[in-house]
C-alpha cells in the first residue's frame, strides 16, 4: 500500500517544512517554499547487510579517469571520466551542453566503448540532425528518448554501457512518486535512482541540469552533494566563447579552466585563448591595455577597454562589462583622490574583450591605467602589460603566481610590464617596470603629471 505525504520544500536549499511559510527555515529566503506531494510506501523493507573490507585493499585502478577524447573537457575533470562516477554539467539554454556532451559521447563510442544517451527534451531526429553536423553519427552510441526513470534503468541494465548522458535530469520522472516532473521530489528522487545504479555497475554518468534565473543549479542543492562533479557550462550567447569550470571533483582539482568557440561544426577546443583574446586589438588607441588575468591554473592575457564621455543630466553614469561594478567604483575613487583625475563630471565605461568576466583583483592596475590613457588621450605603448592590486591608499600590492602570468605574457611577445614594487624578482622579463603606488605607475608609463615614465619607456 501506499499513501501521499503533502509537505513544502524550498528551491533554493530544499529544506523541508511541514506547512507554508513565508520564509526558508533553512536559507532564510523569502517566497521559496513550494508545495510537494510524495508518495510512501507502507510496506516494511528488509534490511540489507552490507560488506566492509580493509582500506588497504581497495583497488585504486577504480579510481582512474578514462579520457573522452575533448580535450578541454578532459582538462577540466583531471583527465576524464572515472567509472562509477555521476557528473553532473549544467549551464544556461541554449549555451551549448547538449551538443558538448554529445561530441563528448561520440568520442567515447569512437574508442571502443559503448555509450547510452538519454533525451528527454528532444525527438530522435532532433538529436540526430545534430549529431550530423557535429560529426557524431557513431556506431556504438545508443539513444533514447524515454524519461521514465524505471525505463533509463531497465536500458542501462540491458547495455551496460560505459557512459550514460541523461539530458535532463528536469525531464526525467518516476510516476510512483506522484509528483509533477521537473519538481523537487521528481529531480531528487530520480536523481537518487540513477546515482544507485550508477554505483552498483561502475559506469560513468552525466546528468544534464537546468540553472535558475540567478545562475545557480535548479533542483535544489541536494544534487551538487550527492554527486560527485559539479560542472558549469558559461559564455555569453552573443559571442562564440564557452567557459567550462568545475565547482566541486571528488577526483581532482576544481582550478582548471576550460574553454570551447561554438562553431558551425560544434564545440572546438581553445588550447591558446590569450591569442584568442588579443586576436582583433588594434594598436594605438588610447584607453586599452593588456592584463594578465589568471583563471584557476590557468593565465590569460585579456584586454581591457575605457571609455569616458561628459555626463549628461541625471550625474555621472558608471558602467562595467565583464568586472565588478563596485571594484570600477572604487578604482574611480582612488583615481580621484589620491592622482588628481578629475572623473566627477564624466561618464565612465570599463569593458572587458571577448565576453570574459576578470573577479580578480589583479586587474586593478590595468583598469586604473586605461581609465587615465582614457581621459588624457594618450595611448599605451602596445608592448605594455599591467598587473597589481590598488589599494585605497593608492598603493600597489603584488597578485599570486606572478611568474606564470609574467611568462604568458613574454610568450606572446609583450615587452614591458608594470608590476608592484613588492613582486617577486625572478628574471623572466627583461623590461620590468615597477612601481610601488599608481602614481608612480602612471609616471612610469608616461601618464603621470611628472612624464618621468616616457624616459623610461625609450
Amino acid at each position: 500500500m501506499t499513501r501521499q505525504r503533502t509537505f513544502y520544500s524550498c528551491t533554493d536549499c530544499g529544506t523541508h517544512a511541514v506547512q507554508w511559510a513565508g520564509r526558508c527555515p533553512g536559507c532564510g529566503a523569502w517566497n521559496t517554499l513550494r508545495e510537494e506531494v510524495e508518495a510512501v510506501r507502507a510496506e516494511p523493507t528488509a534490511s540489507v547487510v552490507a560488506a566492509a573490507v580493509p582500506i588497504t585493499e581497495v583497488d585504486p585502478r577504480h579510481w582512474h579517469p578514462a579520457p573522452t577524447g575533448v580535450d578541454e573537457l578532459d582538462r577540466v575533470l583531471g583527465g576524464g571520466l572515472v567509472d562509477g562516477s555521476v557528473t553532473l554539467l549544467g549551464g544556461e539554454p541554449g549555451i551549448g551542453k547538449s551538443t558538448l556532451l554529445l561530441q563528448a559521447a561520440a568520442s567515447v563510442a569512437r574508442s571502443g566503448r559503448s555509450v547510452l544517451y538519454i533525451s528527454g527534451e528532444e525527438s530522435a531526429a532532433q538529436v540526430q540532425g545534430r549529431a550530423a553536423r557535429v560529426d557524431a553519427l557513431v556506431d556504438g552510441l545508443w539513444f533514447s528518448s524515454e524519461n521514465d526513470v524505471h525505463a533509463v534503468v531497465a536500458l542501462i541494465e540491458r547495455h551496460d554501457p560505459s557512459l550514460v548522458v541523461v539530458d535532463s535530469i528536469q525531464t526525467t520522472h518516476d510516476p510512483s512518486l506522484g509528483a509533477t516532473p521537473g519538481t523537487l521530489t521528481q529531480v531528487r528522487g530520480c536523481a537518487l535512482q540513477l546515482i544507485d545504479i550508477t554505483k552498483r555497475r561502475q559506469t560513468a554518468t552525466v546528468l544534464v541540469g537546468h540553472v535558475t534565473k540567478e545562475g545557480e543549479l535548479a533542483g535544489p542543492r541536494v544534487l551538487e552533494h550527492a554527486v560527485d562533479t559539479v560542472l558549469a557550462f558559461s559564455g555569453d550567447r552573443h559571442h562564440a566563447l564557452r567557459l567550462l569550470r568545475a565547482a566541486k571533483h571528488r577526483f581532482g582539482s576544481t582550478d582548471e579552466l576550460g574553454l570551447f568557440e561554438m562553431t558551425e561544426r560544434g564545440m572546438v577546443g581553445v588550447p591558446d585563448p590569450s591569442a584568442l583574446f588579443l586576436a582583433d586589438r588594434r594598436a594605438g588607441v588610447p584607453g586599452s591595455v593588456v592584463v594578465p588575468t589568471l583563471d584557476g591554473h590557468r593565465p590569460l592575457l585579456v584586454e581591457m577597454q575605457a571609455l569616458v564621455a561628459s555626463a549628461g543630466p541625471g550625474g555621472p553614469r558608471r558602467s562595467a562589462q565583464g568586472i565588478d561594478p563596485g571594484r570600477l567604483a572604487l578604482l574611480v575613487a582612488v583615481l580621484e583622490q589620491r592622482v588628481g583625475l578629475p572623473l566627477g563630471g564624466l561618464d565612465v565605461y570599463v569593458s572587458v574583450v571577448g565576453g570574459v568576466r576578470v573577479g580578480e583583483p589583479g586587474s586593478d592596475l590595468g583598469i586604473a591605467l586605461a581609465l587615465v590613457s582614457a581621459v588624457r588621450d594618450r595611448p599605451l605603448p602596445d608592448d605594455l602589460v599591467a598587473l597589481g592590486e590598488v589599494g585605497l591608499a593608492g598603493e600597489l600590492r603584488q597578485v599570486s603566481q606572478t611568474p606564470r602570468r609574467v611568462s604568458e605574457a613574454a610568450r606572446l611577445g609583450f615587452g614591458r610590464i608594470v608590476l608592484p614594487e613588492s613582486a617577486p624578482r625572478d628574471d623572466l622579463h627583461a623590461a620590468t617596470l615597477r612601481a610601488a603606488t599608481l602614481g608612480e605607475a602612471l609616471d612610469v608609463v608616461g601618464l603621470g603629471l611628472a612624464s618621468v615614465g616616457a624616459e623610461a619607456l625609450k
